[in-house]
């Protein structure tokens, strides 16, 4: 009964850590990765997205790049910020893509190892704040932020289609067929920034393509591409459900007592023996034969059990334990338990005992002990 008790109290306080979690979580604001095409959080570029969406066919991109149609042209696709660098299989997937007739646009931060792009630090003021002045290739001046460090070392096939007066910003290269453009700033496409100055020209200038057939939003550069297959293969709420599953299991071993490894000693042989100091006072007891002593000791230490386990008074003398001793002794008839107390009370009273005698009480002392210990 009580294990039952403990059992639905531990899955009453679970069941109500899971609600209160739920709950928590529900009222709590959905959480958005950076950068992602259907984030309408502060560091998604959702606006955008929606804006091309009304104009042109827009889709989102999640697969591999080798995996891009090399067969349509005009074709464009969009990277914001990846969030790790790909690999060179990757990359001839990207590069296949351009080479068939198709744009790429990545705006990153720092570009560098990408498609061979090299960029350097820019001597920028770290005071400096608020928007900088952006010219593009016609001349025409923009007002901007931009985060930025570095700067766009272009190449001789690379052309020039942003810059300010610490360096380029932006350029634009042919890759076969198609066509490859590279902007360091991720910031003016983002939700919170797009609106900021005069951004929504500056990104326009760099995606508008009437000829494009469909716009892709890369999300592949955004998955968990460092991420370990089980976190990929299972939901979290899978995995929370099974963290919790071997708690539970983990407290029921503990509960039953469980031990891992194996057991050398008998546990209840180290408890009752492995003091010295109980084992060497029992050696002096025996040798100067101070039987009278240690019997009254083992009655009191049974008569302090019969207080804990039975609720009988500590005070009461033996002869009077008859009835409760009658209830409660399994096995034994009331004229033994009679007998058993009268012949305890008057070897108790006896100051000088026989070692028999001692063995032998002690012998029954235990018996008892271990009936009131079974409780």
């Amino acid at each position: 009964m009580q294990n039952r008790k403990t059992w639905i109290t531990l899955i009453g306080l679970i069941a109500f850590l899971l609600c209160l979690t739920y709950f928590i979580e529900s009222f709590n604001p959905k959480a958005y990765p950076h950068y992602v095409s259907d984030s309408p959080s502060p560091t998604g570029v959702k606006a955008i997205y929606t804006y091309l969406n009304d104009e042109h066919k827009v889709k989102r991109w999640s697969h591999s790049p080798n995996l891009l149609t090399k067969q349509d042209a005009n074709q464009v696709l969009i990277m914001v910020e990846p969030y790790f660098t790909p690999e060179q299989e990757e990359v001839d997937g990207y590069l296949d893509f351009m080479k068939a007739g198709n744009k790429i646009i990545l705006f990153k931060e720092n570009p560098r190892g990408m498609f061979d792009l090299k960029t350097l630090p820019a001597d920028i003021d770290s005071f400096l704040v608020g928007a900088i002045t952006i010219n593009d290739k016609n001349g025409i001046k923009y007002d901007a932020i931009l985060q930025a460090t570095n700067r766009i070392i272009p190449s001789k096939k690379e052309k020039v289609l942003l810059e300010d007066g610490f360096g380029v910003i932006a350029t634009s290269q042919k890759m076969g067929d198609g066509e490859l453009i590279t902007a360091i700033s991720p910031e003016w496409i983002v939700n919170d920034h797009l609106l900021d100055y005069d951004h929504i020209p500056l990104v326009l200038s760099l995606i508008e393509d009437k000829d494009a057939s469909i716009f892709y939003f890369d999300e592949y550069i955004h998955g968990p591409k460092n991420a370990s297959k089980f976190t990929t293969l299972y939901p979290a709420w899978f995995l929370v459900l099974l963290l919790q599953a071997g708690l539970i299991v983990l407290l029921w071993l503990w509960y039953k007592g469980k031990r891992f490894g194996p057991v050398i000693v008998p546990r209840e042989e180290t408890v009752r023996f492995s003091d010295e100091g109980i084992r060497a006072l029992s050696a002096w007891y025996l040798r100067g034969r101070y039987y009278h002593e240690s019997l009254n000791i083992q009655a009191d230490y049974v008569k302090q059990l019969l207080q804990e386990k039975w609720g009988i008074p500590f005070q009461r003398n033996w002869t009077d334990l008859t009835k409760k001793l009658v209830q409660r002794w399994s096995g034994k008839k009331e004229t033994e338990i009679n007998r058993y107390l009268h012949d305890l009370t008057k070897v108790l009273k006896t100051e000088k005992l026989s070692k028999h005698d001692y063995l032998e009480w002690s012998k029954n002392l235990d018996e008892l002990r271990k009936e009131v210990e079974k409780g």
